[in-house]
């Protein structure tokens, strides 16, 4: 059984405030000013000196912690039309050349596999963007050979996903490959955090009004295009990170293939007996699953949407597109702090949120 969480405490500052003890809210909150800080440290970085490289091949590095979903939602965001191949890798291959460009991020200064991977890299002439600690063996590792982009805005590990996302896009505009407004970008990510104030109430707190709709469920993060996929990783990974809800992320198409799951979100979804008891399934151990349907791109007529609805039609779609006119980068990234901010809320009411924030060593 998943831990309880106490819904009155969402809409009482005073003990919300208690319960945040350790400020993560208010880091959550700097996704905004990270991605400003990102921006600025890229440039004196010399980010600029991949200006006019049209690389063989993109390598994109995934490293426990955020590294995964960031570099995922990456290739998403450049797929179909990408130019160019696309790796997404938890290692550099052998093969990596001058003619290549390497992107990671990492929390753990000390994740010796990533330094190895950079030094190949180096060694190799590959063009490199990294996005770590300014100190320890990652670093050293990068020293004359990467553009190292540091933290301006010092949080925790596992809050700096707004400035491993800014670096790759940023990294990739440079390279042609995406377009984002980082201002604008850093403006929407603002605006979320002010619309999920902890001072708002959960009527008027979409990050709250989520967490509410998570509470006690399993959640079924089941995306209806690509990148909304890859926010829902990000999402799974934070709700595992300050919650202990066990969820499960795939694309629509996908989760269709999930029979036994399907059928039980069909049945939770269905509305068909509005006498019965949401929480009467066959298991009192199994928390009864939540179909959360997921959207970034505004694709009108898309097949899988259609057939999800008609699937599913009591299911929560949650399709950002509808909420804010923006480039699909900036969608992703304010679909993606939301449930950062849900997770917090969740977290803080059941009492699981927070924890040393250390990184056990990282091995090969």
């Amino acid at each position: 059984m998943t831990s309880v969480p106490d819904d009155s405490l969402l809409d009482d500052s005073a003990r919300l405030g208690e319960a945040d003890s350790d400020g993560l809210l208010r880091a959550a909150a700097m996704a905004g000013a990270q991605v400003r800080a990102t921006a600025d440290a890229a440039r004196e970085a010399g980010l600029d000196r991949l200006e006019g490289l049209r690389p063989r091949a993109v390598v994109l590095v995934t490293r426990p912690g955020l590294g995964p979903a960031v570099s995922r939602l990456l290739a998403e965001l450049l797929l179909p039309a990408c130019p160019v191949p696309l790796v997404v890798t938890d290692q550099v291959p052998t093969w990596v050349g001058a003619l290549d460009v390497v992107l990671a991020h990492t929390d753990d200064p000390g994740d010796v596999v990533l330094a190895e991977s950079v030094d190949r890299a180096g060694r190799f002439g590959a063009g490199i963007v990294l996005s770590a600690p300014a100190d320890g063996p990652v670093a050293a590792a990068a020293a004359g050979k990467a553009v190292l982009i540091t933290p301006r805005v010092q949080v925790r590990p596992g809050f700096s996903f707004a400035k491993a996302l800014t670096s790759g896009l940023l990294a990739l505009r440079t390279l042609g490959l995406v377009k984002v407004d980082t201002d604008l970008l850093a403006d929407e990510l603002d605006r979320e955090a002010e619309r999920s104030h902890p001072q708002h109430e959960s009527f008027v707190n979409p990050a709250k009004a989520l967490a509410l709709r998570l509470a006690e469920r399993t959640p079924l993060l089941w995306g209806l295009d690509h990148v909304a996929t890859s926010v829902g990783r990000h999402a799974a990974q934070v709700l595992a990170t300050h919650t202990d809800l066990v969820s499960d992320v795939a694309g629509y198409p996908q989760a269709m293939s999930r029979t036994a799951l399907h059928r039980a979100a069909v049945r939770a979804s269905s509305g068909g007996d509005i006498f019965a008891d949401p929480d009467d399934f066959d298991s009192p151990a199994v928390q009864p699953p939540r179909v959360l349907l997921l959207a970034v791109r505004s694709t009108p007529g898309d097949p899988a949407r259609r057939l999800a609805a008609e699937t599913l039609p009591g299911a929560d779609v949650v399709d950002i597109a509808e909420e804010i006119t923006a480039q699909e980068p900036t969608r992703a990234a304010v679909l993606a702090l939301r449930f950062e901010l849900a997770a917090l809320y969740l977290g803080l009411a059941a009492g699981t949120a927070g924890g040393s924030g250390r990184y056990a060593p990282a091995t090969a």
